[in-house]
């Protein structure tokens, strides 16, 4: 029997982070997730990834911890020797016009966002370096293309995830190992369910395809950019928006 394949995906307890775990763990990879939050039921999610006959290590650590990641890589190391896909999804939002924006507000965007993708990547990388092979897949944002008003501490930390890609593609080429970065535009979550028909509408009005993303449409990109499948595509950022940016 061939053996399972490894995927990493930061922040994959819930939302589009969750659908991108359970797409790999459909596609037969042992799947590796961390979450930050008391409430998470890690039972629950364990037997989402058993029903799908796979294995999972779920993790309490907190991305911008390099201690915690490491601790959390080790211990993936020993279980499963391996991590063929790192996908850095965890983020987070802290919304307010620049005006208005604490230093706090900027800052824990940032180093969220950017800066934990900037350790899990470095402490990861060194363990596909030695396989020479590997693949990465970091969730940046259309609005780190755009810009958005009342977002400017997302948008640059979505901004800085798209060069960091880029220069990490760079490096790593020669190593074997693919970085991609991928920009989702509005996707339905448990956040835009609450919005007023009028704001759906004035939102659907802004797209193309006069809808909203799913976050399975979502993890089908990344688990392509993720795979084997798109063994020659390195250094790219893809927008999945419905065409909002074209």
């Amino acid at each position: 029997m061939e053996e399972k394949k490894v995927a990493f995906i930061t922040g994959g307890s819930r939302g589009i982070g969750k659908a991108i775990a359970l797409k790999f763990a459909k596609e037969g990879y042992n799947i590796v997730t961390n979450y930050v939050s008391d409430s998470t039921d890690v039972e629950a999610l364990k037997r989402e990834f058993n029903d799908l006959g796979v294995e999972s290590l779920i993790y309490k650590a907190d991305v911008t911890n390099i201690e915690q990641i490491e601790n959390l890589v080790k211990e993936l190391i020993e279980k499963f020797e391996k991590i063929d896909v790192l996908v850095n999804n965890a983020g987070i939002t802290k919304d307010n016009l620049l005006m208005r924006m604490s230093e706090e507000e900027f800052d824990k965007v940032i180093e969220v966002n950017l800066k934990g993708t900037f350790i899990v990547t470095k402490i990861v990388t060194k363990y596909m370096m030695k396989k020479r092979k590997g693949s990465i897949v970091n969730l940046s944002s259309v609005v780190g293309v755009t810009g958005n008003a009342g977002q400017c501490n997302y948008s640059a930390s979505k901004a800085g995830i798209i060069g960091f890609t880029k220069s990490l593609a760079r490096e790593l080429a020669s190593r074997n190992i693919r970085a991609n970065a991928v920009a989702p535009g509005f996707i339905a979550t448990d956040m835009t369910d609450v919005l007023p028909d009028n704001i759906k509408e004035n939102i659907h009005s802004q797209i193309p395809l006069k809808r909203m993303g799913e976050a399975d449409e979502v993890a089908k990109l990344v688990y392509f950019l993720g795979s084997d499948e798109s063994s020659y595509i390195t250094g790219q950022v893809v927008n999945i928006d419905g065409g909002m940016v074209m």
